[in-house]
Formats: C-alpha cells, sequence, structure tokens
C-alpha cells in the first residue's frame, strides 16, 4: 500500500464529526469523485467512484447518517491495473440524488426551475473552521494524493475545471499554506510542495499518523544533509590547506635551490625551514613552533611573503 493510500485509511478511521461537517466532507467528495446522470429533464442519479474501500465505506456512511439513505454499491475490476477493485456507489432514486445534490451545494436550481452546476464551493459549506477541515479532508480523499516523502514532498488535489481549482486553493491558503495551481492535460492540479506545508495539511484533515512518519523523514533527510554539507565543507577546507602546503613547500624549495635561505631575512627563513621540516603542519601548528610564538594570520603572512618572492624570481628569468 502506498504513503498516499495509507493516509487515507487512516483518515476514513477519524470521527466525521457535527453534520454540518459530514456535509461539507460529503460535498467535497461529491465535487472531487461523483457523476451527476440525467435521464430526462426530472430523472437525477448520482454516481461516486473510488478504488479505497475504506472511502467507499465512509461515503455510504456518510450519505446513510444525513439522509437514511442507502447507497447501491457495484464492485467492478480496474481493466487497467487488472488489481484494484473500483467501488462506484449509486443513489438511483431521483428526489434523494436532487436532495443531496442541492445541500451539498454541487445543483442548484435557478428561478424558472433550470437546473445548473456549482462549479467552486460555496460558502454556506465552509462558514466554520471545522466544516473548512473537513471539506478539505473530502477533497484529499476524492481527488488528492500525497507522494513517498522518502523520494520527494509533494501533495496535490485534482480539480475538474479551473473555477473549482481557484476555489479550493482559496480555501487551502485561509490556513497560511502555500497552494498553488496549474493546469495538467484536462484537469486542473492544486498542489503543495514545502514538508512543513505538507504536514500541517495532514494535520488538519487527520492523517497524524501519516504526518509523524514524514516528520521523522524529514527529520532524518535534514540530518543527512546537513552531515553532507558539513563533510563538503571540510574536504573542501582540507584541499585548500593541502594545496596552500604543497604551493608553498614548492616555492620554498625553489628560493633555496635557486636563492638561497641565507638572503632571506631572519623570520622568513624561520618559517621558510619549518614549513619544509613539516609539510602536513596546519599554520597554528607552525606558527606554536617559533620562538616568540607567532599567530595564524602571522604565519600566512610570512609564507605569502616568500609565495611573492619565488614568482618574482621567475619572472625575472
Amino acid at each position: 500500500m502506498s504513503f498516499s493510500s495509507r493516509a487515507k485509511s487512516e483518515i476514513c478511521r477519524t470521527s466525521p464529526g457535527r453534520n454540518c461537517c459530514r456535509l461539507s466532507e460529503l460535498a467535497a467528495l461529491i465535487h472531487t469523485s461523483g457523476t451527476i446522470q440525467l435521464a430526462g429533464k426530472e430523472r437525477v442519479s448520482l454516481k461516486i467512484s473510488t478504488e479505497n474501500a475504506f472511502i467507499a465505506r465512509r461515503i455510504f456512511m456518510l450519505i446513510k447518517d444525513l439522509y437514511r439513505e442507502n447507497p447501491e454499491i457495484l464492485i467492478r475490476r480496474n481493466r487497467r491495473l487488472r488489481k484494484n477493485n473500483n467501488y462506484v456507489l449509486l443513489i438511483t432514486r431521483p428526489s434523494a440524488a436532487e436532495k443531496i445534490l442541492e445541500d451539498t451545494c454541487v445543483l442548484y436550481r435557478d428561478a424558472g426551475g433550470n437546473m445548473g452546476i456549482h462549479l467552486d464551493i460555496d460558502q454556506k459549506l465552509v462558514r466554520k473552521k471545522c466544516c473548512k477541515k473537513s471539506y478539505l479532508r473530502g477533497a484529499f480523499l476524492g481527488g488528492g494524493s500525497v507522494s513517498d516523502p522518502e523520494k520527494a514532498y509533494h501533495l496535490e488535489f485534482i480539480a475538474h475545471s479551473e473555477k473549482y481549482g481557484e476555489s479550493l486553493c482559496g480555501l487551502i491558503r485561509e490556513f497560511d499554506l502555500h497552494a498553488k495551481l496549474i493546469e495538467r492535460k484536462n484537469n486542473y492540479v492544486v498542489y503543495l510542495k514545502e514538508g512543513e506545508h505538507i504536514v500541517n495539511l495532514l494535520s488538519l484533515i487527520g492523517a497524524h499518523t501519516a504526518l509523524l512518519n514524514l516528520e521523522n523523514i524529514r527529520i532524518y533527510k535534514d540530518m543527512r544533509n546537513n552531515i553532507n554539507r558539513i563533510v563538503n565543507c571540510e574536504t573542501a577546507n582540507l584541499s585548500k590547506t593541502i594545496d596552500a602546503a604543497i604551493r608553498q613547500k614548492e616555492n620554498i624549495e625553489y628560493i633555496r635551490d635557486r636563492i638561497g635561505f641565507s638572503y632571506l631575512p631572519s623570520n622568513l627563513r624561520e618559517i621558510a625551514e619549518l614549513r619544509l621540516s613539516y609539510p602536513d603542519a596546519s599554520l597554528r601548528e607552525l606558527g606554536d613552533m617559533l620562538t616568540p610564538r607567532v599567530g595564524k594570520s602571522g604565519v600566512n603572512h610570512r609564507l605569502r611573503k616568500l609565495d611573492r618572492i619565488a614568482e618574482e624570481h621567475r619572472g625575472d628569468r
């Protein structure tokens, strides 16, 4: 079972809350995975599809608790994957289907009695904070997914229209989460990329075990990245130190063989002899060997002078 499926199964075990929250969650499920079927002017039926048995059971219970209506359930084998079942819940009684669709603000009738479909989220469904969370929970169960955090941080919702995507994006942003909307093929996708925001959204919709697993992985990855950065930094510094020591040794040997140490001031001669005797010593260690002791910057200053003497002599030739 994928990380996303485990998160959805966990959410389905949480309490739906009060009736207003149940209605908000059901509305989101219908908007994201429902289909309205029309047979004539007045014959309306509702179909909701899912590949997750836990979600199918939750939809069934939401409809039964709110409307005392038992949806018909069909189980079909998914032809594309050949391994997952597809659960289809049907409300075929027109009066019941129309009542559910109107209560969830999916369907409406104008003054002339003509039917229309709301493409965005009706604010009546998400007036309370608890209902906002319930709506996001339903939207995630119906059309959401979250990537395995071992591979990437990505959570998304599929929206079948730009207007609904913008509405869902706005609802998520009310919780200070940086949701973005993009078009992908024939759908629109509302997504989150930041690990912290994904954790916060999973907390809002009740996927607490999933968020703890994600947090553990985030902490491990952050520690691993920090260690890698430290190691890379140390390696880079060590390489610079080794390169500098090799260059200094070569320049000092050049001065010794071509010019002679006798032409050097005593302070430069002393540090030159120490560098040749201790090619692996650090600047601080070289400074401690001098009498009197010299600081790291003083040693570096003397070695640079030796470098310049060698370069100037090479340039004169």
